[in-house]
């Protein structure tokens, strides 16, 4: 995500990371400028103003990557709104090209720190969010790194509605754990898991990444569910 800022004016550990890759093809410069602003989030607007109003739900993925599971799910569920959240312009071109030619209106990105418009989220707006393959961070003096704690934690217990969903996927086992050391102790959250098929096997309707298809000739993946416990 954002790179060479600590944290952000909420006090958020600022994650780290490129924001710019190869140059663009001058396809995807032209959606940079001509698309990304018609279905970029505006700061200060709740976002749920910034979908039409005839959507029946509202899902975020916090760090789409090349956004191949963010648009996959946005087609297969048209009456849905997507809030995309990447900092990594190369990765936010991707996204806009395959909204450009699927022609989805029911995504908006976020081109930088999802953290920025939690404010913006009302308390119960989102059915699911989804955070894929996020940066590891192995080294033990960069676990404060780690997008996954809990400050992130209740925000997306206050923005989930009951019942809401938190999907986690990684192939780094030191993440994984982590991440159940946090989730499974947080009082908002319930891990939906009744077996290993389903922390081992992705949901039903999952569209693997681009990085993962790489990933899945040698490492173990692991997918996580999360439900939104009923307020009191």
């Amino acid at each position: 995500m954002t790179a060479d800022r600590d944290t952000n004016e909420s006090g958020y550990l600022r994650s780290y990371g490129r924001r710019r890759g190869k140059k663009l093809r001058p396809g995807r410069e032209r959606l940079m400028d001509d698309l990304l602003p018609r279905i970029s989030i505006k700061p200060g607007t709740p976002v749920t103003d910034q979908f039409p109003s005839r959507l029946r739900a509202l899902w975020m993925e916090i760090g789409f990557g090349g956004g191949e599971h963010l648009a996959a799910q946005a087609a297969g569920n048209p009456d849905v709104g997507i809030i995309g959240c990447e900092p990594f312009l190369n990765g936010v071109a991707k996204l806009l090209s395959q909204v450009d030619e699927q022609k989805l209106e029911n995504v908006r990105i976020y081109a930088d720190d999802a953290r920025d418009i939690f404010p913006d989220i009302p308390d119960g707006a989102l059915e699911r969010v989804f955070v894929l393959f996020p940066d590891p961070w192995p080294k033990a003096k960069h676990h404060k790194r780690r997008l996954i704690q809990t400050p992130l934690l209740d925000q997306l217990a206050r923005m989930l509605k009951d019942g809401g969903e938190f999907r986690f996927a990684s192939d780094h086992m030191g993440y994984v754990r982590w991440v159940l050391s946090f989730a499974l102790k947080h009082p908002d959250f319930e891990w939906m898991a009744e077996g290993p098929s389903d922390w081992r096997d992705p949901p039903d309707d999952w569209t693997r990444t681009r990085y993962e298809q790489k990933a899945l000739a040698g490492d173990i993946m692991v997918y996580l569910r999360f439900r939104r416990k009923a307020r009191a």
